[in-house]
Parts: C-alpha cells; sequence; structure tokens
C-alpha cells in the first residue's frame, strides 16, 4: 500500500515486513496441510486443498493491496510441497506420485497466478 494512494492508511514498513512474514509462515502451513489432504481425500481432498491454496492467495493480495502478498504466501506453499516431495531416504514420502499431486502443484501454481495479475479493486471510501 502506497501511503500517497488517496484512501489508503499509511502502514509502516515494519508492519508490511510483518505480514509478508506471517504470509509465508501461513503458506507453508497451508502447503503442507493441502499435500497431506490432497492424497487422504481424493477427490474431495484435492478440491479442499486448492480451495484453502486459493483463500490464502486471494487472501494475501486482499490484506496486504499488493502482488507481493500473493508471492509471500506462494512462497512459503511452494517450499512446503517441495520439501515434501523430497521424500526421506528410507522411501517415505508425502506424495507417492499420480495424478492428484501434480494438479495440486500446478493448480497451485496457477491460482497463485491468477492472484497475481487481478487488477486491484479500489477500497471503499467512508
Amino acid at each position: 500500500m502506497n501511503p500517497t494512494t488517496p484512501g489508503t492508511l499509511p502502514v509502516s514498513r515494519n508492519a508490511r515486513f510483518a505480514w509478508y512474514a506471517g504470509l509465508a509462515v501461513l503458506g507453508f502451513l497451508v502447503g503442507t496441510a493441502g499435500a497431506l489432504v490432497q492424497a487422504a481425500w481424493l477427490p474431495l481432498g484435492l478440491l479442499l486443498a486448492l480451495l484453502a491454496t486459493g483463500g490464502l492467495f486471494y487472501g494475501g493480495m486482499r490484506a496486504t493491496g499488493t502482488q507481493v502478498g500473493v508471492a509471500a504466501g506462494g512462497g512459503g506453499w511452494l517450499i512446503a510441497v517441495i520439501l515434501l516431495s523430497f521424500g526421506r531416504p528410507e522411501g517415505d514420502g508425502a506424495f507417492g506420485g499420480g495424478v492428484g499431486e501434480l494438479l495440486f502443484l500446478f493448480g497451485g501454481m496457477a491460482i497463485a497466478v491468477m492472484c497475481t495479475t487481478l487488477s486491484r479493486l479500489p477500497r471503499p471510501t467512508p
């Protein structure tokens, strides 16, 4: 949010960074939960995971008023999904390899791109 934009409240730099850090942590949690839920309750789990991902990205954009809010949540989400896709040396992993995992990964990235390219709505003035 630019303090010179009419109709917006000035936000300090530290508060903005706190928002972005909170969105990154929330993105990590949503990515982890989505990776576990999408495989457990396929196909409804996949839909639930993608809805939560979309809610995080769109909410991040609306809360911060910038596309950086989407990128902060998306960065946390992507880190969680990539870390969970590696698996362990014993062969255990959150992703078993299938269509659902690919739809979760590519669907989440597509939702992030859509939310990033949305036009910002003007804030209502009192």
